[in-house]
């Protein structure tokens, strides 16, 4: 296939918009199944599911995993840091709402943004990268010291349920971190999906087991949710992604994803009734800010670069 990408049309809209849905509904879904399922117990179940459809999907086109090489390193490590990530949302969604899940867990571009700049020469961070990172963690700070933490919460200790979220947000960013310094970086979609997959499946599995999380209601409401949550989240929706990378400019990609929080909160608030703290919400105003002008700078720059001479010529 041709390495050129194509700017976003309107089918690549369209499956944007969709997708960003299905990720805003995965922490809903998951709230909305603990009472019949621990979170961590249907991360892991449905990581597992998930892997499993995959490495069918790879058997029928013929893919494999390698290990030669020292290919299975980078595998798993991958699998390790975004199984961390699985199960460090599990358990934080037991103590904080879905909206503030989505919110701390998509800073992620900013953990993301710091690791390559150490790593890549070809990463380096622009002026108004490091001016959006310091705008997103003076947004975190605030989020987190905002007035009216959510009462409702699960476990009752929000503000731990943030962190774990926070901390879910450091181990995505890791996890993009390891796969652009790694073999991963050149190897099949599907391949370095599945190993994260499979990290995810063993370490939430091995984490709800040894915490005793493990106790669940079969309902009917509960079976069509862990299938939503593993065919559509983790399969499909991954699948439309790396599909998407293919064809398309990633950075204009990059940009639409951030409708994923925005959507979180909305849906948090419409379908589970989560408060929405004044302090929060300004908070991750501020973060989302920056983390816009951390992933989108070129997007953010070329923009400001066609409004000034248009606003010169008016004056």
């Amino acid at each position: 296939m041709s390495a050129h990408r194509q700017p976003l049309d309107a089918r690549a809209t369209a499956v944007m918009v969709l997708l960003c849905t299905v990720w805003a509904m995965q922490q809903i879904a998951v709230k909305l199944g603990a009472p019949d399922m621990p979170p961590l117990l249907q991360v892991g179940l449905r990581s597992g599911a998930s892997a499993l459809l995959l490495a069918l999907l790879m058997a029928w086109r013929g893919e494999r995993l390698h290990w030669r090489g020292g290919a299975w390193r980078a595998g798993a490590l991958v699998g390790l840091l975004f199984g961390l990530e699985f199960v460090v949302v599990g358990e934080g969604l037991r103590h904080t709402s879905a909206s503030h899940m989505v919110v701390f867990l998509y800073t992620a571009p900013i953990f993301a943004a710091l690791g390559l700049h150490w790593r890549l020469p070809a990463e380096r961070l622009r002026p108004l990268q490091w001016a959006g990172i310091a705008l997103a963690f003076g947004g975190i700070a605030w989020a987190f010291l905002g007035h009216g933490r959510p009462a409702a919460s699960v476990g009752g200790n929000a503000l731990l349920g943030d962190a774990l979220g926070l901390l879910g947000g450091a181990a995505w960013g890791a996890t993009t971190v390891a796969v652009r310094c790694s073999r991963l970086a050149s190897a099949p979609a599907g391949e370095t999906l599945l190993w994260q997959l499979l990290g995810g499946c063993v370490l939430a599995l091995g984490a709800a087991f040894a915490s005793g999380q493990t106790g669940f209601t079969p309902t009917p409401a509960l079976g069509v949710n862990l299938l939503f949550q593993a065919v559509v989240v983790s399969f499909a929706s991954y699948l439309a992604w790396f599909w998407l990378l293919r064809r398309y400019l990633a950075s204009r990609l990059g940009v639409f994803s951030f409708l994923t929080p925005l959507l979180g909160v909305a849906l948090g608030v419409a379908l589970l009734g989560e408060p929405l703290e004044p302090g929060f919400v300004q908070g991750a105003v501020l973060a989302l800010a920056g983390i816009v002008l951390v992933s989108g700078h070129a997007w953010v720059a070329q923009a400001l670069a066609a409004w000034a001479p248009r606003r010169l010529f008016r004056r």
